[in-house]
């Protein structure tokens, strides 16, 4: 039976979107396949865990042991894994943060990851997002002083 009409929009009970926003997260009903490999390849690594072939859900330990950088740099996660993956964590209350802080601009960006880099403070996994970031943005332009970091850190790992 329908409510009468004569009745305020506020009297007839809480909005859908409001029930949903007061709900604890859950974990999507199941991972990708891709996001399974890069967790399965990460569970050996990181806890030791021997996951079984086929449909499989990481451990709270696996989640707590994962960090951006290392999904930053795990063959076959691309960002959009990545971001699945976190998702996932985030569901079942384990919060991964992000290796470079969305937002802001690419030039605010650069100069963070310079100053870090002049301080020693930089990691491969902050270059690896940096450029992703880049690349999702469609900038063509890279500063010079980003450019010789990069050939220093070539050069390093070749010599």
């Amino acid at each position: 039976m329908s409510e009468p009409r004569s009745r305020s929009v506020g009297q007839r009970g809480p909005a859908v979107g409001s029930v949903q926003a007061k709900r604890t997260p859950v974990p999507m009903q199941r991972l990708s396949v891709r996001a399974q490999n890069v967790l399965k390849e990460l569970a050996v690594e990181l806890t030791g865990e021997q996951p079984p072939k086929g449909t499989w859900s990481p451990s709270r330990e696996l989640l707590l042991a994962l960090t951006a950088e290392r999904l930053a740099t795990t063959r076959n996660c691309g960002p959009h894994t990545m971001q699945e993956i976190v998702d996932w964590a985030q569901g079942c209350g384990v919060t991964i943060k992000p290796v470079i802080p969305p937002g802001g601009s690419l030039s605010q960006m650069w100069g963070e990851l310079i100053t870090n880099a002049s301080d020693g403070a930089l990691t491969s996994a902050e270059i690896v997002s940096a450029l992703q970031r880049s690349i999702r943005r469609k900038s063509v332009r890279i500063p010079i002083a980003f450019q010789v970091i990069l050939v220093k850190i070539l050069l390093s790992n070749y010599e």
